[in-house]
């Protein structure tokens, strides 16, 4: 596909989805696409329509940063591959006076027809919490989102959404970023426990602690009040795009949207890479959960702290303790009796949202007749992934060693809600890892595939990490690639990428 914008092309990380539920109805997908240069910051979502069991078209999609150069891809059919492009994480931002504007918006006008003269699909979009219900409780604002998905439509364009409940702050790119509700954050301002916290009191605002999920701390809601009322708003004031415009929408459940714990805060200065990270259980809320369950276990003194010898953010697994395997690591009565209620209690906090998205959206996730999927992220921790522990998983919420399964139950509960699995690594290798911290993207991702397959649930794929070259697009497409396919099938074929 050859970019008709006129400037430079920019091209960035890929995401792929396959059917779990046919072998030869599979269809697969690699990175690197063109972009008008307002989007050079953003993200490229690589979709494709395909039939499940129940007859619903799934899309791809894709979401990091990176600059290429301009690729063509193409079908055995010579068919053009489909594909979403992310808005810039500056899209917005905010007037003297505080409030939330979008910038650019004569530049993002000229920059969609570009784009839809290029051949792309649709525009990926978070909508934040942040800003739509910015000021005070129940007061949304829906008007930026409406200008600019009017805009999207206008231009031909199709959406992929993403229900932001978390902020960006740390991870945006100097323009301020997104935070939290100003309204959440004076709460948070006289009660930091609302908020997940270490072993040492530290706390970032990033995401609400699921300890206060059903506790009405929020002007007399809890968070899960609060997320349920913010996806009403939204299907409320955008039903007549779900299912038509609106292809896709993904539901945060954390960190960076990702169903996970912040046990490697990333901007902050606390936790650099291969670190084990920290477990983050220590707001009061979450500590009377723990109590509670450690005295229905029978261990009341269980239930005072989390382990305190599982070493510190930048940690390696040797020498830690808890991370070995002697009489007081997690594989001792204390270590596994921790782990099962730290990660049951962020698998039950994927239940609670997904099952009150899944009942508002389950109109449009029945229809066959519309292209529409739900979609739940989680984050790729694959470093440590050799060892016995895997103990950045741990930290991470993720009950996953080399004895346990972890992202079995994790999968279980999006398959109960009929959501997809957006999962990283796709382009990764272990042969590019550093070797002494014991890396395995490859594993990782093999053992997910492997339970989703057995779930029968749809995967959807991203890049983690920045790819400019012919392996790491070939690595992508091996990855999405099933051999047991029909070699013809031009419903699945897709040729090597062309420089």
């Amino acid at each position: 596909m050859a970019c008709k914008c006129g400037g430079y092309c920019y091209t960035l990380n890929g995401r792929a989805s396959f059917d779990r539920n046919s072998v030869k109805t599979r269809k697969f997908f690699v990175q690197n696409f063109p972009a008008a240069r307002m989007f050079a910051n953003g993200s490229f979502f690589f979709p494709t329509k395909w039939r499940s069991v129940a007859g619903n078209h799934r899309i791809l999609s894709m979401d990091a940063q990176e600059k290429s150069r301009s690729t063509t891809l193409e079908s055995s059919k010579n068919k053009r591959v489909p594909i979403f492009v992310m808005m810039p994480v500056d899209t917005f931002g905010f007037d003297a006076s505080g409030r939330p504007r979008i910038r650019k918006i004569k530049a993002i006008t000229v920059s969609l027809k570009a784009l839809k003269l290029a051949g792309v699909r649709g525009i990926g979009v978070e909508v934040w919490w942040g800003i739509v219900e910015r000021f005070s409780p129940f007061d949304y604002n829906w008007s930026l989102y409406e200008k600019l998905f009017k805009l999207i439509s206008e231009s031909g364009l199709k959406l992929q959404v993403a229900l932001s409940f978390h902020s960006n702050i740390y991870s945006s790119t100097g323009n301020g970023g997104v935070s939290l509700p100003l309204w959440i954050l004076e709460i948070g301002d006289l009660n930091k426990d609302i908020y997940y916290r270490d072993r040492h009191g530290v706390s970032n605002n990033d995401y609400l602690t699921l300890g206060v999920d059903q506790v009405p701390l929020l002007s007399g809601r809890t968070a899960l009040q609060c997320y349920e009322d913010f996806m009403h708003s939204f299907v409320n004031k955008f039903e007549s795009f779900i299912g038509s415009v609106i292809e896709e929408i993904s539901i945060g459940l954390g960190p960076s949207g990702e169903l996970r714990y912040p046990a490697h805060p990333f901007g902050d200065g606390r936790w650099k890479f291969p670190g084990i990270g920290e477990f983050q259980c220590y707001d009061k809320y979450m500590m009377e959960d723990l109590k509670m369950a450690a005295c229905q276990e029978g261990k009341p003194q269980w239930g005072y702290r989390g382990p305190q010898n599982a070493g510190c953010y930048n940690s390696l697994p040797t020498g830690v303790p808890f991370f070995e395997e002697g009489q007081e690591s997690f594989l001792s009565d204390y270590g596994c009796f921790f782990l099962e209620w730290y990660s049951g209690r962020l698998i039950y906090h994927a239940d609670a949202i997904l099952a009150r998205a899944a009942k508002i959206l389950k109109k449009y996730q029945e229809n066959e007749q519309t292209s529409f999927m739900l979609v739940a992220k989680i984050g790729g921790i694959y470093w440590w992934y050799k060892t016995v522990s895997h103990p950045a998983e741990l930290t991470a919420g993720y009950y996953n060693t080399a004895l346990r399964d972890g992202y079995d139950p994790v999968i279980s509960v999006l398959s109960r809600h009929g959501a997809a699995l957006h999962i990283p690594c796709l382009e990764m290798m272990d042969s590019e890892t550093p070797p002494t911290y014991l890396c395995s993207p490859e594993g990782l991702l093999k053992q997910i595939q492997f339970v989703s397959k057995k779930q029968i649930i749809n995967l959807v794929g991203r890049n983690t990490t920045e790819r400019l070259d012919r392996t790491g697009l070939q690595k992508i497409h091996s990855n999405c690639f099933d051999p047991r396919a029909e070699i013809n099938d031009e419903r699945r074929s897709v040729n090597s990428p062309v420089y």
